[in-house]
């Protein structure tokens, strides 16, 4: 053999390898992600057919809502770092996502319709409701359609209508590239990248790359745990095609009654401020928050809107006032 051809051979040779190698840590680590998303949940039979959802913690019932590429986990992180302490947590997955299938009708309106009904079934009268991204639109929709059950409405980077500019994702090339791992319902292309190039993945789900690159550990340690829990992607697939093709329009958000906080960014690749600010804008009395900064994530905001949502809850007489204090003295504390 000529020295060029068994250089060829061990260079072939060393990418096998490496390339097994790779595909073994990923069968490992896909293993355990079906794993985690198969506990922690139950499955509730309704009539609209069988959801998923967690039920955890103990005080004032708070529904959280998933955004996109999410689930019940999704659902119960969003609750821990947005909210905090002092709830039950109940978390759904929504049409498509993990266990729950995708029914006939599967808009936003019979997306509310099964969380009234998993709340009767699970003996809440009412909850404090959290709508996160897409989750927004059936959040809103409940609200509308079961008022009784809405103690509180929480709209954070709300994927809702807007009469002046729509909710968007920015299209580049690396976005391409995640578009095409999404309708593909790629686990392995959604995994490599989240090794080899994650600020594809960071751009995908609204922030800016640099803003993470300079947050805080614990933040950055947030946007790759999101990041994460969207794998396994098949198994949140159908959800995520449901959730990227809204058919957005005008609801009578003037009817809501229960205390309503919207919470958005400036910098939110979504473009979700404008749905934000004309939400505001119909809902009686909704209080509205806007960072400069952050991105879809509220990167570098957490402690702010949580301080944000207890304060609105505490004046709302929904909790102490004392836990929203306590919130911004632990706040302070930390810087």
């Amino acid at each position: 053999m000529s020295r060029i051809g068994g250089f060829l051979l061990a260079m072939f040779i060393a990418i096998a390898t490496t390339a097994g190698v790779a595909f073994l840590f990923y069968k490992n680590e896909l293993g355990s992600m079906r794993d985690a998303a198969s506990r922690g949940s139950l499955v509730a039979n309704l009539d609209i057919g069988p959801i998923e959802y967690a039920d955890s913690g103990a005080g004032i019932p708070l529904l959280s809502i998933h955004g996109a590429g999410g689930g019940f986990d999704q659902g119960l992180a969003i609750a821990a770092d947005l909210v905090g302490e002092g709830f039950r947590v109940i978390a759904p997955s929504r049409f498509g996502y993990l266990r729950t299938p995708v029914p006939q009708d599967s808009s936003p309106a019979a997306q509310a319709d099964a969380h009234a009904a998993l709340l009767s079934k699970l003996n809440v009268p009412k909850a404090v409701v959290v709508g996160v991204s897409a989750g927004a639109r059936s959040a809103v929709e409940l609200t509308l359609r079961h008022p009784d059950k809405v103690a509180a409405l929480i709209l954070i980077v709300p994927a809702l209508y807007s009469n002046t500019s729509p909710v968007l994702v920015e299209v580049s090339r690396g976005n391409k590239f995640a578009f095409w791992a999404v309708n593909a319902g790629g686990d392995f292309a959604w995994w490599a990248a989240e090794k080899i190039a994650p600020s594809t993945l960071i751009r995908f789900v609204g922030v800016r790359p640099a803003l993470v690159a300079v947050a805080p550990q614990a933040e950055r340690d947030r946007v790759m745990s999101f990041i994460k829990r969207v794998e396994p992607l098949s198994l949140r697939f159908p959800g995520i095609n449901i959730d990227s093709i809204p058919e957005l329009h005008k609801l009578p958000l003037e009817e809501i009654t229960a205390p309503t906080i919207i919470i958005s960014a400036r910098d939110d690749l979504f473009n979700t401020l404008p749905a934000a600010k004309f939400a505001a804008g119909k809902i009686p009395g909704a209080k509205l928050v806007v960072y400069d900064t952050g991105g879809h994530l509220l990167v570098g905001q957490v402690q702010e809107v949580r301080t944000a949502i207890r304060t609105f809850l505490a004046s709302a007489g929904l909790i102490p006032s004392s836990d929203a204090t306590e919130t911004v003295t632990h706040h302070r504390a930390r810087f």
